[in-house]
């Protein structure tokens, strides 16, 4: 869809359309012809429910779908995303290949997604670095049975992409220390485990929280520190420290 701008409001114009007592008789403003759309089925599509007005989200059945799984995003990149690059990039399968393994760490460490965009990008970014070593190869007259295929392992891949975006081990190795909690959290891109950390330091009592936090994340750090207070003689906290 489009925002609303000087050329109209798009969710005006689906209201008229999505109407059943309407859309019958559903007037195109720009070619100033009528079109009969009682018969229509519309199929619309959205990231988000939360921008689309509730008027025109009541005319609509919503149906939640859910983002893809490891094994989806690894099948959807072999079978497509990546023969779809290498015919963009000039390049085949002879002249380059991405194991499954490898393919794997890209999912799980590269991207944080519910669906495959970064993913595309990802594959893109490897197959233009090949691309450019396979030309440089040709232009110094070298054979290309010395060097081809380039397969792309774990070492070539942080060579190219550098180091992971995201590193579950680093995470999970804070797990069970004082002043760190598993936490789950929710957004467009799905859903995750995530470590939530806390951090002490003199001041006035007031519990600072940072980040774009949302009501229910906020009331929940203030019943985390309010336990924590009233708990203080079983964690063998002092609550006047609390206080300060």
């Amino acid at each position: 869809g489009t925002a609303k701008g000087n050329l109209g409001d798009p969710a005006s114009a689906m209201l008229e359309v999505l109407d059943p007592e309407q859309n019958c008789n559903f007037v195109d403003h720009y070619l100033n012809v009528s079109f009969d759309l009682s018969q229509v089925m519309f199929i619309a599509t959205a990231n988000s429910i939360k921008t689309i007005p509730p008027a025109l989200r009541d005319r609509m059945e919503v149906i939640q779908v859910p983002g893809y799984t490891q094994e989806e995003k690894l099948h959807i990149a072999t079978r497509h995303l990546l023969p779809k690059q290498l015919k963009e990039h000039g390049l085949t399968s002879d002249i380059m290949l991405i194991p499954d393994t490898t393919m794997q760490t890209i999912i799980s460490k590269y991207t944080l997604e519910a669906g495959v965009r970064s993913l595309e990008r990802r594959l893109a970014a490897l197959c233009r670095d090949v691309a450019v070593k396979v030309a440089e190869k040709r232009l110094l007259h070298k054979t290309a049975s010395s060097f081809l295929p380039v397969i792309i392992d774990i070492v070539a891949l942080e060579d190219i992409l550098g180091p992971p975006f995201y590193l579950d081990n680093e995470l999970w190795s804070r797990v069970g220390r004082p002043g760190v909690a598993v936490g789950l959290a929710w957004s467009t891109t799905g859903a995750q485990v995530m470590i939530v950390e806390v951090s002490k330091m003199e001041g006035t009592g007031e519990l600072i929280l940072t980040g774009y936090l949302g009501r229910v994340m906020k009331e929940s750090a203030k019943i985390a520190l309010n336990w924590v207070r009233t708990a203080a003689i079983e964690v063998r906290t002092c609550k006047k420290k609390l206080d300060r």
